[in-house]
């Protein structure tokens, strides 16, 4: 039985390689000093494919260290959470988890206060790496952070701090915002209440604003029973039921419950719900939960904001957004994701929408020096859906659709340049890095991994940001599978 999310472009690699001999083509920057890495899901066993969910699978990053036009070396290593290290036979790494939610850390990878972390949500801590990407333990950012975090901060590039929005069935119908300091330390805390127990993937931020999507997408008690003995699955499900997305669980009760479900989590406890009011909240940076201002917005989700800024009294959201989530599918494809724009007037209440491109896409990137201000332009991957007709609600199997593409979006004169990557051949998200601190807004370079399905290997390929042409590549000696998020980690 496959379920088209453990074979094909999303197939697991079974060992861990360490590579110095790495052939190149074309020109690595010379001005690259540091490591791009990227995480997804693998597998280090094999899951069974009825439960298995791509959300859940064990995290490995793949990442590759860059200096003076040189690739020095390619490391794969799986990030040991304490269930993988007993099943590879090694002793758990040290550290607290949070409310016993430790489990496969697959989601973001990125450096910050000169330490590397590899991020998942829903309740789980960061995991910290070495250098090299070997596990180090699960991290509270030295005893500051409260609670588990998200895949998805964003670093403030005036003052250099990870702001973070996190979310977690256990705290009933919160929300949580951090600001994690230059210095590695949590120095900001805020619990926002929301409508219920959302899954709030990423949110964005602007100079002044934190903007929440608290969309219908919630925590699904159902599906989070499913994998209990039933002599546990009544009473859980009949305490749970009164206090999920309304009070705040104790840590003991939630590890129980994670403890009680067969094999791990099977599948994924979030689910679309049609009841749950779609809106977008902004919050004052240095505000508290009160001083949160909703405005709603048609039933959408949104796993990933490309950029966001303030524009006199109005707020500006450049979303990739899909028009349903995990009503009729485990996997993410019910209706094709466009980049939309949503103008939130913070005088009349009224939010405007405009379809900035139809394109298929998702993983939009842009120039990290311009979080949360006025910019440009903006980069994503498109799928080749050349002569389909989709509507809001028809069905797309992502597991079948290639992206086989890298997208630029001229934000101001409204075009979208596209670079094919070639037949078949597989885009992962591209990041930006940019020729120099004091360089414009598209003098860099797009970076990614790229699957070659003739020769089943990758390659990290550069492209000129301003023509999207390919300039070099450093051909892996492995496949590094469909996942996830990647980051460029500078050397300090």
């Amino acid at each position: 039985m496959t379920n088209g999310i453990l074979d094909g472009q999303y197939a697991p690699v079974r060992e861990e390689l360490t590579v110095t001999e790495l052939k190149t083509t074309g020109e690595i920057p010379a001005h690259l000093d540091g490591r791009y890495a990227r995480i997804g899901p693998n597998p280090f066993t094999d899951p069974d494919p009825s439960t298995y969910h791509l959300f859940t699978g064990d995290g490995m990053v793949h990442g590759v260290r860059l200096r003076d036009g040189r690739a020095e070396w390619y490391r794969n290593r799986w990030v040991r959470h304490a269930d993988l290290a007993r099943r590879m036979g090694e002793q758990p790494r040290p550290g607290r988890a949070h409310a016993g939610m430790d489990y496969a850390v697959n989601t973001n990878v990125l450096s910050h206060a000169g330490r590397t972390f590899a991020l998942v949500e829903a309740g789980c801590r960061p995991y910290e790496l070495t250098d090299e990407f070997e596990t180090v333990g699960p991290c509270d950012f030295d005893g500051t952070l409260p609670g588990g975090y998200t895949a998805h901060p964003h670093r403030d590039p005036a003052t250099g701090e990870l702001h973070a929005v996190s979310y977690f069935f256990g705290w009933g119908d919160k929300v949580r915002y951090t600001v994690l300091g230059a210095s590695g330390r949590v120095r900001k805390v805020v619990d926002i209440p929301v409508g219920g127990s959302p899954m709030m993937h990423d949110f964005s931020l602007t100079e002044n604003h934190v903007v929440l999507y608290d969309l219908p997408v919630t925590f699904d008690l159902r599906l989070a029973t499913a994998g209990m003995p039933g002599a546990l699955a009544g009473p859980m499900t009949s305490l749970m039921s009164r206090v999920v997305g309304r009070r705040t669980l104790p840590e003991p009760v939630v590890a129980a419950a994670i403890r009680s479900r067969r094999g791990g989590v099977p599948g994924l406890p979030y689910s679309w719900n049609p009841d749950y009011p779609a809106r977008v909240g902004l919050l004052p940076r240095e505000g508290n939960a009160t001083d949160v201002r909703w405005f709603d917005i048609d039933p959408c989700y949104v796993f990933h904001p490309l950029n966001a800024y303030e524009d006199g009294d109005t707020i500006v959201l450049d979303v990739v957004r899909h028009p349903r989530m995990f009503a009729t599918t485990t996997v993410p494809g019910e209706g094709a994701p466009s980049l939309d724009r949503w103008t939130l007037d913070k005088t009349t209440g009224r939010v405007g929408t405009d379809r900035l491109d139809d394109r298929p896409q998702e993983f939009p990137r842009h120039d990290e020096r311009l979080v949360g201000r006025p910019y440009r332009y903006g980069y994503g991957v498109g799928l080749d859906m050349a002569g389909s007709d989709f509507g809001e609600g028809d069905r797309i199997d992502l597991a079948v659709f290639e992206p086989d593409a890298v997208l630029k979006h001229d934000l101001l004169n409204r075009k979208t340049e596209v670079h094919h990557l070639g037949q078949g051949r597989i885009a992962s998200e591209f990041s930006f890095v940019p020729s120099s601190d004091a360089s414009d807004e598209d003098d860099g370079v797009l970076m990614g991994y790229v699957l070659d399905t003739a020769t089943d290997r990758s390659d990290l390929v550069f492209l000129d940001a301003a023509t999207l042409e390919q300039t070099g590549a450093v051909h892996l000696p492995s496949r590094v599978p469909s996942g996830f998020h990647g980051n460029w980690m500078p050397t300090p």
